[in-house]
């Protein structure tokens, strides 16, 4: 089972905003920063950093795309685990909201005591919640997928068929809409979260008018340890055939992934200037990744 990261596009601010939030966060840090130079967006920072023990990734790499709230963060402060949860909880609030924008208030509500959802200063939206100490212990940053205008109501089908393509995997909750929830579907998925490998990711339905849907501004980074994990993925989630570039693909859902090897990770980070410079001008060109080619163009 590959390691399943967050990937974050940004303009110019990938760097910036991975210090903000390791300043935000507890547990969090910006661990490397490597510069891709001469790709079609100009030079690129790609940036590894951390958020509360969850790796996530991002980049600088011009206007293509913006950051919507059809993926956000649940971040689950949890009494059980600190007994200042709650407290942590408003100072984590009151930095994300400065310059940022609410989504829901931060109040008591039926599922929980505190929560709220915003959308902080760099446009990433995070759902901050106050756990029961009693329910099924989670981690602190989760994905959360929201699915809306052509996908609303696939939020169940589009799980279950994350947990055929990644085997090791298991539903945790599944709470459906019921009756009186217009113009949400009954049946359809109010709330559920699922764990591929040791990475927890939530989905929900919402048949609410939005004007965002799933793009390349937020995607999940699949790590693989060898050609024949890139292709098993690469062949099982890719549904747009012209979405697919530098190892980014489309699924059915609209949903983006890009399927990496671990080894391209490690290139980028210990190479050499001249080792990285032919890395980017080999996998530029490629859609699916090729190994054995980035394997020779880092070693020249």
């Amino acid at each position: 089972m590959s390691t399943i990261t967050p990937h974050l596009w940004f303009d110019t601010q990938a760097k910036e905003a991975a210090e903000f939030y390791a300043a935000v966060f507890p547990d969090s840090s910006v661990t490397s920063v490597t510069t891709l130079r001469d790709t079609p967006s100009g030079d690129c920072d790609i940036v590894a950093f951390r958020v509360w023990g969850q790796d996530f990734m991002a980049i600088s790499a011009g206007p293509l795309f913006r950051i919507n709230p059809a993926i956000s963060f649940i971040v689950n402060f949890d009494p059980s685990r600190d007994d200042h949860a709650a407290d942590l909880l408003d100072q984590v609030w009151a930095q994300l909201a400065d310059d940022g924008a609410v989504v829901m208030p931060l109040d008591a509500y039926p599922f929980s005591k505190r929560y709220g959802w915003v959308q902080d200063r760099y446009g990433v939206s995070w759902q901050l919640i106050l756990t029961d100490p009693a329910g099924e212990p989670r981690p602190a940053v989760v994905p959360a997928l929201t699915f809306v205008g052509e996908v609303s109501g696939k939020a169940e089908e589009a799980t279950d068929f994350y947990l055929e393509v990644f085997g090791e995997a298991e539903r945790g909750q599944l709470v459906r809409y019921p009756e009186g929830m217009a113009p949400d579907v009954p049946g359809t998925v109010m709330f559920s979260d699922i764990r591929l490998g040791d990475t927890w990711i939530a989905a929900m339905d919402s048949a609410r008018q939005h004007d965002f849907g799933f793009n390349e501004a937020v995607s999940l980074v699949v790590s693989c340890a060898d050609q024949a994990e890139i292709d098993r993925y690469w062949n099982k989630l890719s549904a747009v055939p012209e979405a697919e570039q530098c190892g980014w693909l489309k699924d059915r859902y609209g949903l983006s992934w890009q399927i990496t090897p671990v080894e391209m990770g490690e290139m980028l980070s210990n190479g050499t200037r001249e080792q990285i410079d032919r890395v980017t001008q080999a996998f530029l060109p490629m859609k699916k990744f090729d190994l054995a080619a980035l394997r020779a163009a880092y070693a020249g």
